[in-house]
């Protein structure tokens, strides 16, 4: 007679939490065919399921169950019930469960499975386009369930921390008015008004600043945001963010709130007591020493600014180039490969490569002789002796250290300079190729500039978005020295990645009118893209700023994955395509002429 699983016959345990003092008990266990073993007489199967695996062993004496073992395959969805019993000697240290195993009485199976296109294993090297293909396969995976479940654990340990101190939880449009900002949005056309767009929100910014106008003082949203960008190993065209906002604050109010959540969740996933308050490095030294505003502490190999020394020697130190990048307000940059992790001719030539695939027409190198002179460079040949002196004492040049350097445009030196520090790292074995290698150095990069000059239109753009407050003492330039303005900015940087970034928003609508104006919008343009929230800003609006964490990075980081995709359940491919469901898809002319849109041919490719 069949046993009436589900119905009346409940699961009494999951795969992963019975132990030696379950011994003796009888329990219910659902789940799929791990693996399968025929031992001549008995069936042994390892069932799975998101908590772990059970060792089931089916036997003789139980005619029917062992009778319909011997058809199970793997992946089978079945149901078991039996009795708890030790393994005796024969324990697996290698499970949870492995002092036990499950002498079964009773099976059914509630649904066969066809073979799998790939194992479902920990370590598998099926092509990532094909575990796509077929998510729902790839997620029964123990390390992807793991950081799902993690990632589950994180928001659950988000919302308490920001409920237990006064936030209120608080939803905002996923579609609304597109405006201009530091991302390319994805259109949605209106059926219902012909001609006219809604934008996906790439962030609910000015949504979360109307409620501190609104007077609810602390708002928070585990949200989703869009962006139809270019994808990376760290980006997503749709993207998950811990979005906050707080009235009556200063900077260090945010900082000191965003280091608890980020103190709870490491302590709390990890075990890991982060030390608080993280350090904080001004733009311009970010910059100078790191190539870029999210640099990774874990390894040195800063870089050093040579410009001035360069323009002190001028044409008489010898290295034209050098003189040539300084004179058309470019940078010169060097940074120092120590001897004790010498690199061989061969490998220095590889990162003159590497350096071109980055945007560099070349890598200029020097190795440190005794004496402090120059050898394997053309440089050695030009160079005066006491610009070589200098560079060596700016640097701390001991010899067998390798030099390396860049000139040129200031930001393609400090991209390039950047990318380096990190392979080099790599190369070196200082960090390892992803995950945090038990390093976690969190820091705060602050005071960068309030805007941007964009070479290509000869005007100025907000670095971060046009309601960003600039410094009180700086507020006198927005119109004379826009460059010269920094402002309440801030970034939270983990190991090299941004996790998080906000600032402190403009509420004055005086000041508000002058940074519209550095970045050439008129009035009438300002009203036309930013017209409510403006009215809004005028009805008593409280002092406020916020910030936006980004969840599927901070997961990301948490479980050491090796892509963003494997914290995501159902992301997108490389080329931002659904590979699972077939999106983006085809739609038929009658839809397009529903939301009023004419498709327009894409010229074929040559």
């Amino acid at each position: 007679m069949a046993v009436p699983f589900i119905s009346e016959v409940k699961r009494t345990h999951t795969c992963g939490h019975l132990t030696a003092t379950n011994v003796g008990e009888e329990v219910v266990l659902f789940g799929w065919v791990h693996n399968r073993r025929d031992h001549g007489g008995a069936v042994f199967i390892d069932l799975r399921d998101r908590d772990g695996l059970t060792q089931v062993v089916f036997e003789p004496d139980h005619a029917e169950a062992h009778a319909l073992a011997g058809s199970l395959r793997l992946e089978f969805c079945v149901g078991v019930r039996g009795k708890v019993v030790s393994r005796g000697k024969n324990v697996n240290p290698k499970m949870k469960t492995g002092e036990i195993e499950i002498r079964a009485s009773d099976l059914t199976i509630f649904n066969r499975s066809e073979p799998t296109p790939f194992p479902i294993e920990d370590s598998i090297d099926t092509s990532e386009d094909k575990r796509l293909a077929h998510r729902f396969l790839d997620l029964r995976r123990a390390p992807l369930q793991r950081s799902l479940m993690t990632r589950s654990k994180m928001n659950a340990l988000t919302r308490s921390y920001m409920v237990d101190n006064g936030f209120l939880e608080l939803e905002t449009p996923f579609m609304g008015k597109y405006t201009p900002g530091g991302a390319r949005n994805f259109l949605v056309p209106s059926r219902l008004n012909p001609g006219k767009f809604y934008a996906l929100a790439e962030s609910p910014q000015l949504y979360k600043q109307l409620f501190m106008v609104a007077g609810f003082d602390r708002y928070f949203q585990i949200v989703k945001c869009f962006r139809d960008e270019d994808l990376r190993v760290d980006r997503q065209p749709e993207f998950t963010q811990i979005d906050v906002e707080m009235s009556f604050v200063t900077q260090d109010d945010i900082f000191t709130m965003i280091e608890g959540l980020l103190k709870k969740l490491w302590g709390e996933v990890l075990g890991i007591d982060i030390p608080t308050p993280f350090m904080r490095m001004d733009f311009y030294e970010s910059m100078a020493k790191y190539g870029n505003d999210k640099p990774d502490l874990r390894f040195g190999l800063e870089h050093v600014v040579l410009t001035d020394l360069i323009r002190e020697h001028g044409e008489a130190g010898g290295v034209p180039m050098m003189w040539e990048a300084v004179q058309n307000k470019g940078i010169v940059k060097a940074m120092v490969i120590p001897a004790d992790k010498a690199m061989s001719r061969a490998e220095s030539d590889k990162l003159e490569e590497f350096a071109k695939q980055a945007g560099a027409k070349g890598l200029a190198r020097a190795k440190v002789a005794d004496g402090g002179d120059w050898t394997q460079s053309p440089l050695s040949k030009t160079i005066s002796p006491a610009l070589r002196q200098a560079i060596n004492q700016a640097v701390g040049a001991k010899t067998g250290d390798l030099l390396l350097f860049q000139f040129g445009k200031e930001s393609l030196v400090h991209t390039v300079m950047a990318n380096l520090r990190v392979h080099v790292a790599k190369k070196l074995g200082l960090i390892p190729e992803y995950g945090s290698g038990g390093q976690w150095k969190f820091l705060w990069v602050v005071n960068p500039p309030l805007f941007e000059y964009d070479d290509e239109t000869n005007t100025w753009a907000a670095a971060h978005h046009a309601f960003t407050r600039p410094h009180d003492e700086d507020v006198d330039f927005l119109l004379t020295d826009p460059g010269r303005v920094k402002c309440h900015r801030y970034d939270v940087v983990l190991n090299g990645f941004e996790i998080g970034g906000g600032s402190i928003r403009l509420h004055d609508p005086k000041v508000q009118a002058e940074v519209f104006k550095a970045l050439g919008i008129s009035d009438e343009d300002a009203r036309t893209k930013f017209g409510f929230l403006l009215d809004a800003l005028k009805f008593g609006a409280p002092p406020h700023g916020g910030i936006a964490l980004g969840m599927d990075r901070l997961a990301f980081l948490l479980t050491g994955a090796e892509s963003l995709r494997d914290v995501i359940p159902f992301p997108k491919s490389k080329t931002g395509t659904d590979l699972l469901t077939g999106a983006p898809g085809d739609v038929d002319d009658r839809q397009l002429k529903e939301v009023h849109v004419r498709p327009v041919p894409v010229a074929q490719k040559a």
